[in-house]
């Protein structure tokens, strides 16, 4: 139980940072992929290199945020291996960076609807099927965000909050119904992947214009605060889940932040102010 050997697991968000490297991660260790993201060149470039190292493979583009496609995307994994096992609900965009005052309600409905919602998504299509193979597990990845809220990422913020709780309880629930799947929350610290790139490149792409301190501030967060490998925080990830780690904290980031909100609650919201505020002067 709990082992990834001959599982077949779902990967959203597989076609770059933590997604790519848990996929290959998991072919590493002979899992069979069923992989998606909406980056259709990525997520190619993820399977081919999953399928070189042996595993078998299947990649769909789907968006997360979309939950009609999330249910096609359940069934036709299901039909296509016989059975599904464990689902990393992983695929996430970042915050433009705005304060709630200036954030338009785009900007708050779009991380909502990917970092929420699609792994609200994800978690209910799939779960049917973790459950009738008789030993599934739901991996949920949060963020340190969803641990200690930052200024400027309120909408992320509430989403990697809500997926921590939406996780938790449904722990809760499995545990009380003694249903055969397990559940596991992880946040991250400061990964080095290119969300806050992919951020950028999406406005620019967009026609949406940034302002030279917003792009001042989005690739000094990329700079100082994202240090540790995709390759090493999807490494944690999988150890956590062949360990059945209810919680996963990856990097001292994450970790110290969770002691700060447990010893000092009320101090938090001062600290990440100041932190901030050294962070971008």
């Amino acid at each position: 139980m709990g082992k990834v050997r001959g599982k077949v697991t779902v990967v959203t968000g597989a076609g770059s940072g933590i997604g790519r490297e848990l996929a290959l991660c998991l072919a590493d260790r002979g899992a069979r992929l069923a992989l998606c993201d909406v980056d259709e060149l990525g997520l190619g470039e993820t399977a081919d290199r999953a399928k070189a190292r042996g595993a078998e493979v299947e990649a769909s583009r789907v968006d997360v945020g979309d939950r009609a496609a999330v249910e096609a995307f359940a069934a036709a994994t299901a039909e296509r291996f016989g059975v599904v096992h464990q689902v990393y609900n992983n695929a996430g965009v970042a915050s433009p960076g705005r304060s709630v005052l200036d954030s338009a309600w785009t900007d708050l409905d779009r991380v909502l609807r990917v970092d929420l919602f699609g792994v609200v998504h994800g978690t209910k299509a799939f779960l049917p099927h973790l459950i009738a193979s008789g030993d599934g597990h739901v991996v949920n990845v949060s963020s340190l965000n969803g641990l200690l809220a930052l200024p400027d990422a309120a909408g992320y913020c509430a989403a990697k909050f809500g997926v921590r709780g939406f996780t938790e309880a449904l722990r809760a629930e499995l545990l009380v119904a003694r249903h055969p799947v397990r559940v596991t929350v992880v946040h991250p610290g400061g990964v080095r992947t290119g969300i806050k790139r992919n951020e950028r490149e999406r406005r620019r792409r967009e026609g949406q214009e940034m302002t030279p301190e917003e792009i001042r501030r989005s690739e000094t967060f990329e700079r100082k605060l994202l240090k540790m490998p995709a390759e090493r925080a999807a490494r944690t990830v999988v150890d956590g889940v062949e360990a059945d780690r209810a919680r996963i904290l990856i990097g001292r980031d994450a970790k110290s932040c969770d002691r700060l909100v447990r010893l000092a609650p009320a101090l938090a919201p001062r600290l990440a102010a100041w932190f901030a505020r050294r962070t971008y002067r």
